[in-house]
């Protein structure tokens, strides 16, 4: 791996590098321990793999990210710690987790500012791009398959389920009888104009569920997400702890009594951790943040 004065400047590594959410919550609540290997199942941009590998010496990271691009800002923006980390290009759900592996596993589920900054990855509607919305963009399936093929219905249910979207039927009517749609502006759009005024000059943008529930089915985040649930205790070490950071609520729930139910874990916080003011003034970004953490149990437990 290359040292920071061998490595060249790149503006996307930078881009990536955004400030991570609940730092210290994180840190305190994975107990990071000198010599401790720790799994970093979100890298991003490597914000909360620098905090633990700063938090005790000779702590190793292995850093998982299914975006090849936040993989390379990782590397670039960990290129200190040189061997101390190990990154892997993987889906945490397809991540082959070895049993009494880690100290400590997290996983921040937001998306970050940078994909919603880069227009052409099309998670956003801010900007024109195509209908995208792939966290690996190896997967050929997109967001304009599922608005361009799918049947009103299934868009409808899409739109409630995962958007959390009361008007979804009337959205999804509105987008089969106007479709092919190509850019993220021209679907906001349709959106905007199948509701209400009201509601179309409300405090969010009327499209923002609609795309929550394409981004998510685009990426099977929810099963990723149960499968990351039911595998990771696994590869904890006794003690070891589990620290997930979800953005809405249904991840959040799924996070609560996934970790609940697990025979191998106990949880330790029983409401989750938010961020404290000043942070929010801070990064706004963490307002919507909730922390949640569990223990791996004892084996004679």
């Amino acid at each position: 791996m290359q040292s920071d004065s061998q490595t060249p400047l790149d503006l996307d590594a930078i881009a990536f590098s955004h400030i991570p959410v609940l730092s210290r919550e994180v840190i305190e609540g994975l107990a990071v321990r000198p010599g401790g290997h720790y799994l970093d199942a979100t890298v991003g941009g490597g914000g909360h793999s620098r905090l633990i590998l700063a938090a005790a010496e000779s702590v190793r990271v292995t850093a998982l990210d299914q975006d090849v691009d936040a993989l390379a800002a990782a590397k670039q923006n960990l290129a200190e710690f040189g061997e101390r980390v190990q990154f892997i290009h993987s889906n945490f759900a397809n991540y082959q987790f070895s049993a009494h592996t880690y100290d400590g596993i997290l996983a921040d589920l937001g998306v970050s500012s940078y994909h919603l900054d880069k227009a052409e990855r099309g998670f956003s509607f801010r900007n024109t791009a195509n209908l995208d919305m792939r966290m690996n963009q190896q997967q050929s399936f997109t967001a304009g398959d599922v608005i361009n093929e799918w049947d009103e219905g299934e868009l409808a249910d899409i739109f409630f389920k995962y958007g959390e979207e009361r008007l979804s039927r009337r959205i999804a009517r509105r987008i089969v009888e106007r479709r092919p749609f190509q850019t993220t502006t021209e679907l906001a759009e349709a959106i905007a104009y199948s509701v209400p005024p009201k509601y179309r000059h409300g405090r969010i943008h009327p499209a923002t569920r609609v795309f929550q529930a394409l981004r998510i089915v685009v990426n099977d985040e929810l099963k990723v997400l149960e499968t990351l649930i039911a595998k990771a205790p696994l590869a904890l070490v006794p003690g070891g702890k589990i620290a997930i950071i979800s953005f809405h609520s249904l991840e959040d729930r799924l996070v609560k009594h996934g970790l609940r139910n697990s025979p191998l874990l106990r949880v330790l916080t029983k409401k989750p951790i938010i961020a404290e003011e000043a942070e929010i003034n801070e990064n706004p970004r963490s307002r919507s943040a909730k922390l949640r953490i569990a223990e791996r149990k004892s084996m004679d437990e």
